[in-house]
């Protein structure tokens, strides 16, 4: 029986002046799925979660979510439609409290209202949910690093999305604090009901996390399937340690 497919990239490419950033990507992620998009640095990953959510046009090619065709849609069309995001380098509002931050998200997500005492009530429960309720009236800026990565993810969060894309909201963190990190995206998957598309290097984490692996390298897919057939790809390792690297020896 084929299972009901949140997000369709169907023929994506797009390039930057002479440099391809993309070439003709094609995946699909299954609802209620953890997806893992992984590569060498300058792959295309983040390029690809600009064209999900509209900060990039694609050259050729269409996006498809829960059975819409999104492909120029505006980023806060998309988040509205339930897809949010967080970045790379975490962009909270520094002089905000933890909690405004929160507000912030779910006044402009799927179900997003005007007033505050609504706003409020719903970031509440996203900091409880996070582990940031003790935290909630602490500026931004002065949270440690791996609040910072909760903060990002609690206000993607507050935008109560269906589909969660993440990018490398691990990274910088020890040991410890990725597994707390890995524990959370397991809670939003099995009981928000919220699929994710992570962007990742911590292996580790990719392994013990993902249904399925999606792997870049210079703008196009190389490799696709279940995290231990990943591991043990000739392409993907020479992708990551240089050219013989995946040779049998």
């Amino acid at each position: 029986m084929a299972r009901t497919l949140i997000l369709e990239v169907e023929g994506v490419s797009k390039t930057f002046g002479g440099l391809v950033a993309l070439s003709n990507i094609s995946l699909t992620v299954p609802n209620n799925d953890t997806v893992a998009l992984i590569g060498p640095n300058g792959s295309g990953k983040t390029t690809l979660f600009n064209i999900i959510t509209g900060f990039i046009r694609p050259d050729s090619g269409r996006v498809r979510f829960a059975n819409k065709d999104i492909t120029g849609c505006k980023p806060h069309e998309i988040c509205r439609l339930g897809i949010a995001r967080t970045f790379q380098l975490s962009k909270p509002f520094m002089h905000m409290s933890t909690i405004e931050n929160i507000v912030t998200g779910h006044m402009f997500g799927r179900n997003n209202t005007s007033k505050p005492s609504e706003a409020g009530k719903r970031a509440e429960e996203v900091l409880k949910f996070t582990g940031l309720a003790e935290k909630s009236r602490i500026p931004a800026k002065n949270l440690t690093a791996i609040d910072r990565r909760k903060l990002e993810i609690a206000r993607a969060l507050a935008c109560d999305p269906t589909l969660l894309l993440l990018d490398e909201c691990m990274a910088g963190l020890n040991p410890t604090e990725t597994d707390e990190t890995v524990r959370l995206l397991e809670a939003v998957r099995s009981e928000k009901n919220i699929t994710i598309v992570l962007i990742e290097h911590v292996m580790k984490a990719v392994m013990r996390i993902s249904n399925k692996v999606v792997v870049l390298d210079g703008g196009e897919k190389i490799a696709e399937g279940k995290p231990t057939e990943i591991s043990n790809d000739p392409l993907v390792i020479e992708a990551y340690l240089g050219k013989g690297a995946g040779e049998e020896s």
